[in-house]
């Protein structure tokens, strides 16, 4: 009923870009979903750069032209190009005492074992009892917590700040108290806008269950939200939150240049709140997808709707509002057509185009509005979490410090992203200030970024993002089972591996396209390390630039993190800090999260024996850097 007609891409389109992007993700849509690689094979589209790309390097090699310009063009490219030996042991080790290294090998054996990591908290509350607390602090210190967490406060992390920035390496700071969640404690979610149905109405198939498991965050989803998710008291909590997060921005700006600050949005506002949002924006796009359903297998920036017949459906269907008027009003004579972004934009007016928010119910077999169980409370809540955002953002500009907005759950993530969206559009005018996370585990994850830095090719800002595989995994594989909901994560390590590369390969085209593009590479993978100086050197993207930046956690991969740094690349630390006894459950995550590495981590441990041996032998076994 709601099929409509496939409509060719308006004028507007690049279609330079889009050919060539299409080319691409035809190569590689068979790959994500067979995750017979970690990285992306070599297509044309790496072989012959585009004009556009091509244009791009003459401007930085002006007066060359013709084969003899080209050969001039390649030699200086050559030349340019940096290496970066990821297997000299006494070069990533330069930072570190003996007793540091020798702190990192019994660490990393610990968490090798499975039983230590997921009894973690039942051992470290024994330890509490037979040690007593301050015993038990001083262990931490000397193990887990000294490896992995920087100090107690914004002052005594400075000089490890200090030490990582002499041998080439920022930090982003991150306050990493986190609290936790007892079963006992009220978590009971409001009443969900989400609506199911049966086949046969007129949205079949159009609402999945992805985030049906939204309504279950009271009671068993302790495993959840309480390791990673703020508990929501009251707007004076998120004020203080607020304040937190400053001191963080503000210790970054004082200790660092160029440095980085890391939050998490559900510390801004209610976690219920950012829930329904998520569910209204992807109940909204999914109208979207299910109104240009005949376009199946189109990437969703290339999925159109004609604009006539949109407006016919819509009132065929008991709609009142002017589709066609607004978009005409909004877009011009170019509104012909409006694709996902022009579609999104309505929710951006709420205000004024409640008329034209509506979806289908499919109990009722009609279209209702999108916006039906919004309380002025909450439009207010939503308006203050954005304006917390807000001062923080100011806070990290006046500061010189970059802002980073960790992704969270995938039930929360979608209204993280639009908020964060929204302050980029306001801060990141003329340089990246804002920076938006993006989870690699997702299957849409590279939809997500496509359609974000189109959106900021459009609005005339500076896309910003950091890449991560992901936090979550094995949490949010094991709630689509138990709901019963389609799992949102990539089947296996492989096919996580092959979408980061895309959405990396995507996003380094960009930034070579118009420079005004950046990204953070937060991996752990030495494979993709490598592939992204490869594709750096193929782009000609100097590390000046400051355009790519890499990222690993404090006290790992260091054989990874200081050769970069050293090499002249902006590699970054993720730096938590916050006192012993409230970090507790920060280290608990991160040891479950990082199980698979840290129990493959042999290059590593190889490594730190090696630069140990080289020390004895050589009677610099007492070296202090």
């Amino acid at each position: 009923m709601f099929c409509l007609k496939t409509v060719p891409a308006p004028k507007w389109v690049n279609a330079e870009i889009l050919l060539k992007r299409l080319s691409y993700n035809r190569r590689l849509r068979s790959t994500v979903t067979s995750s017979s690689t970690t990285r992306p094979e070599k297509t044309d589209h790496d072989r012959n750069r585009s004009g556009a790309q091509r244009a791009s390097a003459r401007l930085q090699s002006p007066g060359k032209s013709g084969r003899a310009g080209r050969d001039r063009t390649n030699s200086s490219s050559a030349a340019n190009e940096i290496s970066v030996d990821f297997e000299q042991s006494q070069e990533a080790y330069r930072s570190k005492d003996s007793l540091e290294l020798l702190r990192s090998l019994v660490v990393f054996k610990l968490c090798s074992y499975d039983f230590l990591v997921d009894k973690n908290e039942e051992i470290m509350n024994l330890g509490k009892k037979i040690l007593g607390q301050k015993v038990f602090d001083q262990l931490m210190k000397m193990t887990f917590y000294g490896q992995f967490v920087a100090g107690e406060d914004h002052i005594s992390i400075k000089p490890l700040i200090q030490k990582n920035q002499a041998f080439g390496v920022g930090s982003v700071l991150d306050y990493s108290v986190e609290e936790d969640i007892s079963q006992k404690e009220e978590t009971q979610k409001e009443s969900s806008s989400v609506s199911t149905g049966g086949k046969g109405s007129i949205g079949e198939g159009y609402i999945e269950k992805n985030y049906e498991a939204g309504k279950q965050l009271g009671g068993s989803q302790r495993e959840v939200i309480g390791t990673c998710t703020y508990i929501y008291a009251d707007e004076a909590k998120c004020d203080q939150h607020m304040e937190t997060f400053m001191k963080c921005i503000k210790a970054s700006g004082g200790s660092s240049i160029d440095g980085f600050s890391a939050i998490k949005m559900t510390a801004l506002g209610r976690p219920q709140l950012l829930l329904w949002f998520s569910e209204v924006l992807v109940k909204w796009q999914r109208f979207f997808t299910f109104l240009s359903s005949q376009q199946d297998g189109m990437e969703a920036l290339d999925q159109r709707l004609e604009l006539t017949q949109l407006q016919e459906l819509m009132i065929k269907l008991g709609a009142k509002g002017d589709f066609h008027g607004w978009f005409t009003r909004k877009k011009g004579e170019s509104a012909g057509c409006i694709d996902i972004l022009d579609w999104n934009s309505l929710i951006d007016d709420r205000v004024n185009t409640s008329d034209l928010l509506l979806v289908p119910n499919v109990k009722l077999d009609k279209l209702e509005p999108l916006l039906k169980n919004l309380t002025i409370e909450d439009e207010n809540q939503l308006k203050r979490t954005l304006e917390r955002l807000d001062v923080l953002a100011k806070c990290a500009l006046e500061n010189g410090v970059r802002l980073m907005v960790d992704a969270e759950q995938t039930y929360f993530q979608p209204a993280i992203s639009k908020l964060t969206l929204d302050t980029q559009k306001i801060y990141n005018r003329e340089k990246p200030v804002v920076f938006n996370t993006y989870q690699c585990y997702l299957k849409e994850a590279y939809k997500n970024v496509t359609m974000d830095v189109e959106l900021s090719r459009r609005e005339g800002w500076c896309f910003a993002a950091k890449l991560v595989r992901g936090a979550y995994m094995y949490q949010e594989q094991e709630r689509a089972k138990e709901f019963q909901y389609e799992d949102p994560i990539n089947p296996n390590y492989e096919s996580t591996s092959t979408m980061y590369h895309r959405c990396l390969h995507y996003v380094l085209d960009e930034i070579a396209l118009n420079r005004k593009a950046n990204v953070m590479v937060a991996s752990h993978n030495e494979d993709t390390i490598k592939y992204t100086l490869k594709r750096m050197n193929e782009l000609c993207l100097l590390p000046a630039e400051n355009k790519v930046f890499f990222g690993q956690l404090l006290g790992m991969c260091d054989q990874i993190s200081f050769p970069l740094g050293q090499a002249g690349f902006p590699v970054y630390k993720y730096v938590p800090y916050g006192p012993v006894s409230e970090v507790m459950p920060y280290l608990s995550r991160r040891a479950q999260e990082n199980r698979g590495f840290m129990k493959g981590a042999q290059k590593e441990r190889e490594l730190l024996w090696k630069e140990l041996k080289r020390r004895l032998v050589s009677g610099e076994l007492l070296y202090r850097p």
